[in-house]
């Protein structure tokens, strides 16, 4: 066997995470197979204790998560890139936009969208049920279930980790967000635990998933195939094949797998949207879409910190807990795809962008679906609708199809379509619990994202077999409650870091505005400013600048400041060029780099028809929290110097101010912060 054959199965995992997760998972395996009745008894039990006991934190904590996500969108810290300074987003606003777009809808709005408004206006939670009100109501419900609090759940997630990541150079997981809290503590059992029970609260939320969805699949099936019967063995062996075709698709990789059945999604999901649009109720659609957004906007508050103090019920923990406590086991997952796309947005084109684009298009979906079914049930005396939903929440869409053309093409579709949605969702999610799994690495073996991939099958499987949609609620809810307290940890840790950075930009304006102040202020030097602004210099000429000028301007400094007992050096690289001068003395880790970039010549340059290598070069400094846009080619060696001070001194400053008990000393490599690619640069 060849090296290259050992390290595709050489295991990656950080076996203080792996060992919990695992064990917990096998706990829960072995003790509901032994005893199904009295597991389901169990599941039932916790479900109403925690409704009881911790329904006021669940939901307490969904709003200081929509509450930190906007406050931080709209503050100053918005500027902030999740990235070092110079960083270019990744992907252009439109593709960007799709994959928010795409990541707005799933396997819940399939088996929500005509169930939830229907069940709600049939049994309202306060007020008369069957009502023009009660429809209202019902809108207005689900609206909240899947609107704002949902993305700022995923967002504040996202957020965490892109911000750690991608800003400060940590492993892209959870313990990277308690960095400003614990500090290198998170290497240790800390960190692990908080790891740990992302990788539970994951697993659960896509067992919770994969059962839904084979129940709907089960129903579906029964739909149009009436001699297959719905029953749990029908929905193990359908858990079963979709395992199995979850496990193909890691096996075929990210491009040809996720990448391909993402595309087959999308044009799904876009037909069934389109064709109920145009063929329900179009105009009653579009009017009750924005009448009910309104509706949403105007009652958030109240529906926010509604508990039903005053009249207790099952409703909220069978209907608001769940899918909050479900969507808060699903954030891991959601969280780390979010952040990856991210990449060089600011912090407010993320909090709008994943709050807005996924939110309206939910909006949309249930008016198309949830407002046809309302009117088909109020204006056109399809009453059966309500008890057939009663009966089965899975046959719901199904139902629907009835009253619409094409309905063995429609119900076809769906069954296609929720198994493409959950085989996306296994792949996707069984790499990010690896990564967890391995420490945040994501070029582990695929065997180990296929264990995890048979994992999930088994325990949906499991909890359907020992209750149903109960289990399934349970493991969601449970599993839910200590990742929200590491939720709100991770949102204090991030709040302490922005704070930080805050002191950080302030200390460093004053530099940002006399950059080009220069020592020499001589009758001539204003011309050799002007000249230097009209000059377009060639690669080899900012080249030779930075490996002479600048590196001696550089290698003075370092020898001023080794005479002071500063320790210090000075390197020159290539591809790009650029000369480095780092500072490092306790706590103090400065760098200075001056760095060659390309850009594209402005038309009001050309002095000639534009080619391809009609470019310019440019001098630029760049500091540890990325590059500062500002060129030096052309700078006296005073000048140099002199603003080698004027940044050291500044940074020296923030060091001074910022909060001491912080423990900030994460080390930005160029590396960690991929500072060295090259994004295109148009005029």
């Amino acid at each position: 066997m060849t090296a290259k054959s050992n390290s595709r199965w050489k295991s990656m995992l950080l076996m203080p995470v792996f060992i919990p997760a695992v064990a917990v998972i096998t706990l829960l395996v072995i003790g509901t197979l032994s005893n199904p009745e009295l597991a389901g008894e169990f599941f039932s039990a916790t479900l109403a204790r925690i409704t009881e006991d911790f329904g006021w934190f669940y939901m307490l904590a969904v709003a200081l998560f929509l509450m930190f996500i906007v406050i931080v969108g709209i503050s100053k810290w918005g500027r902030i890139k999740l990235g070092p300074d110079h960083a270019e987003p990744e992907y252009s606003f439109l593709s960007w936009f799709a994959m928010l777009f795409s990541a707005g809808y799933g396997i819940a709005l399939l088996f929500f969208g005509v169930s939830e408004p229907v069940l709600h206006y049939a049994s309202p939670p306060e007020g008369a049920a069957l009502t023009v009100d009660a429809a209202k109501q019902a809108m207005q419900i689900s609206y909240f279930h899947w609107g704002f609090h949902i993305w700022a759940i995923y967002g504040l997630v996202g957020l965490v980790l892109a911000y750690f990541s991608f800003r400060h150079g940590l492993p892209l997981s959870m313990r990277s967000t308690l960095y400003p809290i614990i500090g290198e503590k998170i290497h240790g059992p800390a960190g692990h635990a908080v790891d740990t029970f992302a990788i539970l609260g994951t697993m659960f939320g896509i067992a919770t998933t994969l059962g839904l969805s084979v129940i709907q699949i089960n129903a579906g099936l029964n739909y149009l195939w009436p001699g297959i019967p719905v029953s749990t063995i029908v929905q193990v062996i359908v858990i079963f094949v979709i395992t199995l075709m979850a496990i193909a698709s890691v096996v075929a990789g990210l491009d040809k797998g996720v990448k391909r059945l993402s595309i087959v999604n999308m044009t799904l999901v876009m037909f069934l949207l389109l064709f109920v649009f145009f063929a329900g109720p179009t105009v009653h659609i579009l009017e009750t879409f924005l009448q009910n957004t309104g509706s949403y906007l105007n009652y958030i508050v109240e529906r926010t910190f509604n508990l039903q103090a005053y009249s207790r019920s099952d409703w909220i923990g069978n209907w608001t807990l769940f899918i909050f406590g479900w969507t808060i086991a699903w954030a891991p997952f959601v969280g780390l795809f979010i952040a990856k796309i991210s990449r060089g947005r600011t912090i407010r084109q993320f909090v709008f962008g994943v709050m807005l684009v996924p939110t309206i298009f939910t909006f949309f979906w249930f008016s198309v679906f949830g407002d046809t079914a309302l009117h088909m049930i109020m204006n056109e005396g399809l009453d059966t609708l309500i008890a057939d939903v009663q009966a089965d929440q899975a046959i719901a869409l199904f139902k629907l199809y009835e009253n619409l053309p094409m309905t063995s093409i429609l119900s076809f579709v769906t069954v296609v379509l929720i198994m493409t949605f959950f085989v996306t969702s296994s792949d996707s999610g069984s790499l990010v619990i690896d990564s967890l799994a391995s420490g945040g690495r994501m070029d582990t073996p695929a065997w180990q994202r296929v264990f995890w991939a048979s994992s999930e099958g088994i325990v949906a499987a499991v909890l359907l077999l020992a209750g149903g949609l109960t289990a399934l609620q349970t493991a969601a809810i449970a599993s839910a409650l200590p990742f929200a307290i590491i939720m709100l940890l991770a949102a204090v840790g991030m709040w302490r870091a922005l704070v930080i950075e805050g002191h950080q930009f302030d200390s460093l304006k004053s530099a940002a505005k006399i950059h080009r102040r220069g020592v020499h202020s001589g009758a001539n030097y204003w011309k050799k400013r002007l000249a230097g602004l009209v000059d377009y210099p060639s690669k080899a000429k900012v080249e030779t600048f930075i490996r002479e000028t600048c590196k001696d301007c550089l290698e003075e400094v370092r020898a001023e400041l080794e005479s002071q007992k500063w320790q210090a050096e000075v390197s020159l690289e290539e591809d790009p060029t650029r000369v480095v001068l780092h500072v490092d003395r306790a706590d103090a880790d400065f760098t200075y780099e001056i760095r060659i970039r390309g850009y594209a010549r402005p038309e009001f340059a050309m002095l000639q028809k534009r080619t391809e290598s009609d470019e310019y070069f440019r001098a630029e400094v760049f500091l540890r929290q990325g590059g500062q846009a500002y060129d030096v080619y052309g700078f006296e060696k005073a000048d140099i110097i002199n603003d080698v001070l004027n940044q050291f001194e500044n940074y020296l400053a923030f060091q001074h101010h910022s909060p001491s008990s912080l423990p900030w000393d994460v080390a930005q490599h160029d590396d960690d912060l991929n500072i060295d690619e090259e994004p295109e640069v148009k005029s």
